[in-house]
């Protein structure tokens, strides 16, 4: 294996480190080129005193048993299941997420619900239609009642776009519980049905989730991984990248850098409508918002999810929830996520004012008290997720057929691939572009 291609890997976020994980063991060389100061990109366990907290309410879950196998065997006993669930807070109650008939039942009230049923009734009864946007295929498919209280505000603060501007692949997968044979099959055998298709179990490591960046980076070894290496320009001759600046010559390239800076580094520059194509592309940025409390708990649960506009939150979650070693004894955070784009007033406003703004609402639904309060952080993370907008896929299909004429390349990760996609993606991606090179 000792004259297999050289792998030049650009990022060294999840995606970067997953592909240069399975370089590795593939026994092929490779070198990780990351511009901050150390690897793990938005896959990151912070430190606040004694507290830890996640980039996000991060999860892993078992969608695939080779990559969860190798993860398993990277993290060893650090990497634990959990069975804790997720709910929805809306109008002051709390529902199963994904979605719950049963539980339906409690929140929306038995009018409400019957009204839903036959919502979801007629949609599946109605002959199949193509939607051409996440509002209609939302309202078709859980009806209006369901779709406006959960999915509709929810998906436009967190994607910044009205729903009738956003593309059908951000529906996901995380509803697919919610249907007509579940709603008939609660409803007849009541709890002993309920948890089917709710997605309570997850796996989670010690020390956070950030610990499996850590993992991947010290398997990559830190001798392949050039910190603090931010790529200025990819040379190419119309048929191969060529160089790196900085790294020299290369022989193969993997990507996971967001698309529009890909593009913008390329030199001789794309054409005219492909750099309009990748500056056109949106990318959503976070603001993480943590309260280190002096209280032993506040919630049950692994994230609670915030559709009401009035909310500035899509979500909040408790670490110590998913692991106690998370916060000190006696003592649990929150930290609620706030999705925004940089000309958003959240993204400049001051921490002072964030934490108070947060604080105040959950003090108004009784969380927590001020008085309970003993710290907070704030945490900006640029390029969170990619904006799947309407008509994105064109755009990236002229990007993509372009890139093609690059033999030497390879895309992977969310930012790379614009895809909304988690750990278990990255880990897919690479293992399959490194199994390619054989």
């Amino acid at each position: 294996m000792a004259s297999a291609p050289h792998i030049s890997i650009l990022g060294g976020g999840a995606g970067g480190l997953a592909v240069g994980y399975y370089a590795r063991k593939a026994g092929r060389p490779f070198a990780i080129y990351e511009a901050a100061g150390r690897p793990g990109g938005n896959c990151v366990t912070l430190r606040h005193e004694d507290f830890l907290f996640d980039s996000g309410a991060h999860r892993f879950h078992d969608k695939d048993p080779e990559v969860t196998r190798d993860l398993k065997s990277l993290l060893g006993g650090d990497l634990k299941q959990i069975e804790v669930p997720s709910h929805i807070f809306y109008d002051g109650k709390y529902t199963d997420f994904p979605l719950s008939p049963l539980n339906l039942v409690l929140s929306l009230g038995p009018v409400a619900f019957t009204r839903a049923g036959f919502e979801v009734l007629r949609s599946r009864l109605a002959p199949a239609r193509e939607h051409e946007d996440f509002l209609s295929f939302a309202l078709s498919t859980y009806g209006r009642t369901i779709a406006s209280r959960f999915l509709l505000n929810y998906s436009e603060k967190l994607w910044g776009q009205p729903c009738d501007q956003l593309s059908l692949n951000v529906a996901g997968k995380r509803m697919k519980g919610l249907t007509l044979k579940t709603f008939i099959k609660e409803a007849l055998l009541g709890g002993k049905a309920k948890t089917a298709h709710l997605d309570g179990a997850f796996y989670y490591p010690k020390g956070g989730f950030g610990t499996i960046a850590e993992r991947l980076s010290d398997f990559c070894g830190e001798e392949n991984i050039r910190l603090n290496a931010r790529i200025k320009k990819i040379e190419h001759d119309g048929k191969r990248i060529t160089a790196l600046e900085p790294g020299g010559d290369v022989d193969e390239v993997v990507s996971t850098l967001p698309l529009d800076q890909f593009i913008k580094m390329l030199g001789p520059a794309p054409p005219k409508e492909i750099q309009k194509l990748a500056t056109d592309l949106r990318y959503r940025h976070m603001v993480l918002v943590a309260l280190f409390l002096e209280k032993e708990s506040v919630t049950d649960s692994a994230t609670v999810y915030f559709p009401e506009s009035r909310f500035p939150f899509t979500r909040v979650y408790e670490p110590r929830n998913r692991h106690p070693d998370m916060s000190p004894k006696g003592k649990t955070s929150l930290v609620a996520e706030i999705p925004c784009h940089k000309e958003d007033s959240h993204w400049a406003m001051e921490d002072d004012r964030l934490v108070r703004t947060v604080l105040s609402h959950l003090m108004k639904i009784g969380w927590i008290k001020e008085s309970e309060v003993a710290s907070a952080k704030v945490v900006r993370m640029q390029y969170a997720y990619p904006v799947l907008e309407l008509g994105f896929e064109d755009k990236i299909d002229s990007i993509f057929k372009y890139l093609s004429r690059f033999e030497n390349l390879r895309l992977s990760g969310r930012n790379g691939r614009f895809l909304y996609s988690h750990v278990h993606d990255m880990l897919i991606f690479a293992r399959d572009i490194v199994a390619g090179y054989a």
